[in-house]
């Protein structure tokens, strides 16, 4: 048996499950219609029994001298309509009135009487005179249903005429089985065929090891692996998929749209998105069962690229910073040789005062030291780049328990947004026990993308653009709301529980 192939094992169990439940089937209904073959005789012995006792020629015939001159034929004509086998009308010490056999009438009834004898109507299997039989004894009772009791009647049905009827039912049944049996057997052989062809013969150990094997190698992939079918159903994901997008174990089977996952898997290139707290590049690959996809988790690698962009910045803002300065301390030098000594303080002293008047107007409106570091460093940048970060006046915002990293991810981003799409930019910071209000306005052309901040949207076309997405997605962190009009970004968040007023 181990030999054979896994559709050779599949036809032999078939069959024997076929064959056991045909055989079983047939047994039950036998039986079953041993019991209502059975029932229905005794339903016909008990009504025929009680029709005679009830029947009022039989009462008139026991006042005769010689019952058995009236009461024969009427027990004649009885079993001939109703098709019972024998009607016995008897005295109530069981002696025959009536017989089919005329030597046994004025012998004794063989069977049981005493429950007629209280007035009961019943049924039983007695062999008599004509041999066994299903027959019902009833009690005649004169003037009413409490009356005396008269006599008595017994009806039946021999079994031989019952078995009879049931070995025509069991040839039915014999035939019906065997027809069962047929096109099972054809079935079963159909579904084996089918079966040998999709496992190309191979036997349940050859299957089993593959599907090993198979098993081993997707799980232990560090990457995110998922098959999605061309109706969009995921029918595959190993672990580290269901980890880095966050799946539900009953993930596989599933809709994309009931995993919220519509539209991550909509292209064969690389694009990086955000889910969760995680930034995954994500590839797709169209196949023969539906689409291969890869996920592979690049938040750190992220989270090391941006900083690297931030000291970039800051490098190159320090080495613009330190040609503007050797540019200007030339001047000086050069109007103090010239002996021009007031137009080179005049000059050098113009220089301080307004970078020391940018420092106090932002250290005066952001008392949080990080983020006035932040802006100071936007300010620079801007100013390089051609542009001017401007701090409005109605800025006014404190230390109020946010966390500094979350500010500068919102702030600086939306910043660099600004400044890439326009020449001034406007930042506005504010906040109370209300809650902080912060405002990136720029002269750009403004933003019209409902999807700017849900998946990594850039105006670049590239695909990778992360800086919004960023902004989204610390906002929901804080529990707070972002708004967008034209080139007009408004952020809202709350205080945080643990500084706010307690309610009174």
């Amino acid at each position: 048996m181990r030999r054979w192939s896994l559709a050779g094992q599949m036809l032999l169990l078939q069959l024997l499950v076929v064959t056991v439940t045909l055989v079983g089937a047939a047994t039950l209904v036998s039986v079953l219609a041993d019991q209502l073959v059975t029932a229905e005789a005794a339903g016909a012995a008990r009504s025929a029994a009680a029709a005679v006792a009830a029947s009022p020629d039989v009462l008139a015939a026991l006042d005769e001298p010689s019952p058995t001159t009236r009461l024969q034929p009427f027990a004649d004509r009885v079993e001939a309509e109703s098709g019972v086998d024998f009607v016995t009308i008897m005295k109530p010490d069981g002696t025959r009135y009536t017989h089919p056999n005329r030597a046994e009438i004025g012998k004794r009834f063989l069977g049981h009487i005493d429950r007629a004898l209280r007035g009961e109507t019943f049924t039983e299997t007695y062999t008599g005179t004509l041999g066994p039989s299903v027959r019902a004894v009833a009690p005649v009772r004169a003037g009413g249903p409490n009356g005396p009791i008269r006599a008595l009647v017994s009806a039946g049905i021999k079994v031989d005429r019952i078995s009879a009827r049931l070995r025509g039912q069991l040839i039915w049944t014999g035939l019906i089985a065997l027809l069962g049996l047929a096109v099972g057997a054809v079935g079963t052989w159909l579904v084996t065929a089918r079966l040998r062809r999709q496992t190309h013969g191979l036997g349940p150990v050859e299957l089993g090891r593959i599907h090993e094997h198979h098993d081993a190698v997707l799980h232990a992939v560090r990457e995110g692996l998922l098959l999605v079918g061309k109706d969009g159903t995921l029918t595959l994901c190993n672990d580290a998929a269901r980890q880095l997008l966050d799946l539900p174990a009953d993930a596989e089977g599933r809709h994309l749209d009931e995993l919220g996952l519509s539209g991550l898997f909509d292209t064969d290139q690389e694009r990086v998105h955000l889910v969760g707290d995680r930034v995954l590049a994500v590839n797709g690959a169209a196949s023969r069962l539906g689409t291969v996809v890869t996920v592979r988790d690049h938040t750190e690698l992220q989270a090391l690229a941006g900083q690297l962009n931030a000291e970039r910045g800051f490098a190159d803002s320090l080495r613009s910073a330190a040609h503007e300065s050797a540019n200007k301390l030339h001047t000086v030098i050069t109007l103090v040789e010239l002996g021009r000594t007031e137009q080179a303080v005049a000059f050098g002293t113009a220089e301080l005062r307004a970078a020391q008047e940018l420092t106090d107007r932002v250290m005066g409106a952001v008392r949080e030291p990080i983020l006035a570091a932040l802006l100071l460093g936007k300010s620079a940048e801007a100013a390089e780049r051609g542009s001017e970060l401007v701090i409005s006046q109605d800025s006014d915002l404190d230390d109020l328990g946010l966390d500094p990293g979350e500010l500068v991810t919102i702030v600086g981003n939306l910043i660099d947004n600004a400044i890439d799409a326009a020449t001034r930019v406007e930042v506005l910071l504010r906040g109370g026990r209300d809650g902080f209000l912060i405002r990136v306005a720029d002269d750009g052309p403004g933003l019209i993308a409902p999807d700017a901040f849900r998946k990594g949207w850039t105006t670049k076309g590239d695909g990778h653009g992360l800086g919004l997405a960023l902004v989204g997605q610390a906002v929901r962190r804080l529990g707070g709301t972002i708004e967008v009009d034209g080139s007009v970004f408004t952020v809202r968040l709350p205080v945080p529980r643990s500084v706010a007023e307690p309610v009174r």
